[in-house]
């Protein structure tokens, strides 16, 4: 019996292992920055990482004055923003991504990384995206992106811990709290 018992219980530890070292995370993607370039998402290890999706033509447009004051503040080696351009609401970054890149430097003065153009919805909606917004894929929380400018918060070990909504400030007592604390 007990060796039952210890053949059940190493079955339990090897499956629970198995699983733990399957999750996926941040760190599993790869996607292309706005130049065309290879970004890896590995090479992010041991950051917090504010993931949001962008549009040139939006009335939320000015949160990237303070994206970038935040970047500015904050970013580094605990910490960093990227931004993805989508298209997927009311055609509000119809821009290619050179044009993007001149909008986004020459009238914000982004610093941060900004990657190609995706889609964050939809039939066509980017794997990153899926993992980000289904818990079925990050094993946290559900949250489909309602407009431009929604906000993932992932931890250093590449994990997804929350989102804010698309009209939440960038520098709110939530992200801001966030970013300070040790995990």
């Amino acid at each position: 019996m007990k060796r039952i018992s210890f053949i059940v219980a190493t079955l339990f530890l090897s499956t629970m292992v198995m699983n733990a070292q399957s999750e996926t995370t941040l760190h599993d993607f790869v996607v292309e920055d706005i130049f065309g370039d290879t970004f890896d998402l590995a090479d992010l290890k041991g950051r917090k990482v504010l993931v949001v999706n962008t549009a040139s033509e939006c009335g939320l447009t000015p949160q990237y004055e303070y994206l970038q004051s935040l970047y500015e503040e904050f970013g580094g080696d605990n910490f960093i923003i990227i931004g993805f351009p989508a298209n997927n609401f009311a055609n509000q970054e119809p821009g290619t991504n050179e044009e993007i890149a001149q909008f986004c430097q020459v009238n914000y003065g982004v610093s941060f990384p900004m990657m190609s153009k995706i889609s964050v919805r939809g039939d066509d909606i980017h794997p990153l995206y899926q993992w980000l917004t289904q818990k079925s894929q990050n094993g946290v929380l559900d949250a489909e992106v309602t407009w431009n400018f929604q906000k993932f918060l992932v931890d250093e070990k590449g994990r997804v811990v929350d989102y804010a909504p698309p009209r939440e400030n960038p520098r709110s007592e939530k992200i801001l709290n966030w970013i300070a604390s040790g995990s």
